[in-house]
C-alpha cells in the first residue's frame, strides 16, 4: 500500500516503522507542528499518490481529513478519538464512491481481545445484580482528551450486556452515583501509554478485568493491519467488523 501518515508524532512515527516492515511505502507524512513532517496540511496532491490515509492526528482536524479523503475516495483508518459526536458525518463520508472509513478508540490487537473478554463477562454479570461495575483508565500527561476512547468502548459493550445499567458518566460526580448509571473516570500523569480498569464490585468480593499497554507498538501494528483489511471495501467499518473474521462469534457495540 501507498500510505500517508497524518499525525507525526510519537504514534505516527511508529506507524511509519511498521508499515515499512510489512512492505508499505510511506508517500508523506503530515503535521502542521512537527519539523519532520514532509507536509504541513493534507492536501489533493498528496492524495492522488495514496492509497490510504491513517490519521493519528487531533480531534479539531479528524472530521476535515476524512472528508478529504472520502471526496478523494481513498481509505481512511481513523485511530483519532474525540469526533465521535459527528458519527452520523462521518457515516456520510465513508459512503463515497471508492472510498471506505475504519475506526477504533484503539487499534491494539490485544485491547479487542480485551473487549471480547469484557463482553463475555459482562453477559455472564448480567445475571448477578450484586456486582456493580465501574470503569477507571490511566493515560500519559500528552494526552488530548478524556475520558480515552477505549474507555468509553469498553462502557458501551458493559451497557449492550447489562440490563440494569443505561447510560455512562464521565464527568466529576459531586452527588450519590443512580443505579443504572455506569461510572468512567480517568487519570492522566507521566508516560503511561495506557490501562483500563473494568471492576465489578460487590460487597464480598471484588472482581478485576485489567488491560496494561507497554508501548504504542501495538496500537501501530492494528493500524496497519486495519488499513490492509480495508482496501477492497467501501463503506463505514469499526475494528469490530475485522475482529468478526478473526474472533468466531465476537460482535460487540462500539
Amino acid at each position: 500500500m501507498n500510505i500517508v501518515i497524518s499525525g507525526y508524532g510519537k504514534m505516527g512515527k511508529i506507524i511509519e516503522k511498521k508499515a515499512q516492515e510489512r512492505g508499505h511505502f510511506i508517500t508523506a507524512t503530515v503535521d502542521p507542528i512537527e519539523p519532520e513532517a514532509s507536509n504541513k496540511n493534507l492536501s489533493e496532491e498528496i492524495l492522488e499518490n495514496t492509497d490510504i490515509v491513517i490519521d493519528f492526528s487531533i480531534p479539531q482536524t479528524a472530521m476535515e481529513n476524512a472528508e478529504k479523503v472520502c471526496l478523494a475516495g481513498k481509505k481512511l483508518v481513523m485511530g483519532t478519538t474525540g469526533w465521535y459526536d459527528n458519527m452520523s458525518v462521518m457515516q456520510k463520508l465513508a459512503s463515497k464512491d471508492g472510498s471506505a472509513i475504519i475506526w477504533s478508540g484503539n487499534f491494539s490487537l490485544g485491547v479487542n481481545i480485551f473487549f471480547a473478554i469484557v463482553a463475555k463477562t459482562s453477559q455472564i454479570m448480567n445475571s448477578f445484580s450484586e456486582y456493580d461495575p465501574f470503569i477507571h483508565e490511566f493515560h500519559h500527561n500528552k494526552k488530548a482528551d478524556s475520558p480515552s476512547g477505549t474507555a468509553v468502548m469498553i462502557g458501551d459493550i458493559v451497557l449492550n450486556e447489562i440490563d440494569r445499567k443505561t447510560v455512562i458518566i464521565s464527568k466529576e460526580l459531586k452527588r450519590q452515583i443512580n443505579p443504572e448509571e455506569l461510572h468512567i473516570s480517568s487519570t492522566r500523569g507521566g508516560s503511561i501509554p495506557g490501562t483500563h480498569i473494568l471492576t465489578f464490585d460487590s460487597p464480598v468480593d471484588t472482581i478485576e478485568l485489567k488491560h496494561t499497554a507497554r508501548g504504542r507498538e501495538g496500537f501501530a501494528s492494528g493500524a496497519v493491519s486495519a488499513g490492509e483489511w480495508i482496501m477492497d471495501k467501501n463503506g463505514f467499518f469499526s475494528i469490530n467488523d475485522m475482529m468478526q473474521d478473526i474472533i468466531k462469534g465476537w460482535s460487540s457495540t462500539s
